[in-house]
């Protein structure tokens, strides 16, 4: 059984950084694809980042391209989202999911296997 945690999550002005980590236990971190979804009250959870087991490949969101940056450490079983120039509407919490079987698509929550319990990020204005 795969366990993912999110970490790193807070309360940052309008325009500031975060750096959301997940540390996954339990499986063969280095042959899942990682990704990074958000979601506030009352909508779907939205795709945010993603990466390929290698790090060869990242995926972005038009909403964050170019602000935000997925990595990860298979030395340390981590996947990291660094978040810059925030803004309030970016207000949810943040959830990393690892997917174990390849699905030919990153940017929906069904091409994942496993979640972690979240981390809230809150972007005051």
């Amino acid at each position: 059984q795969v366990q993912l945690v999110e970490s790193g999550g807070g309360l940052v002005q309008a325009g500031g950084s975060l750096r959301l980590s997940c540390a996954a236990s339990g499986g063969i971190f280095t042959s899942y694809i990682m990704g990074w979804f958000r979601q506030v009250p009352g909508k779907e959870r939205e795709f945010v980042a993603a990466i390929s087991w290698s790090s060869k490949y990242t995926y972005y969101s038009d909403s964050v391209k170019g602000r935000f940056t997925i990595s990860r450490d298979n030395a340390k079983n981590t996947v990291y989202l660094q978040m810059n120039s925030l803004s309030p509407e970016e207000t949810a919490v943040y959830y990393c999911a690892a997917a174990i079987l390849e699905r030919g698509t990153y940017y929906v929550t069904w091409a994942y296997d496993y979640w972690g319990q979240g981390t809230q990020v809150t972007v005051s204005s």
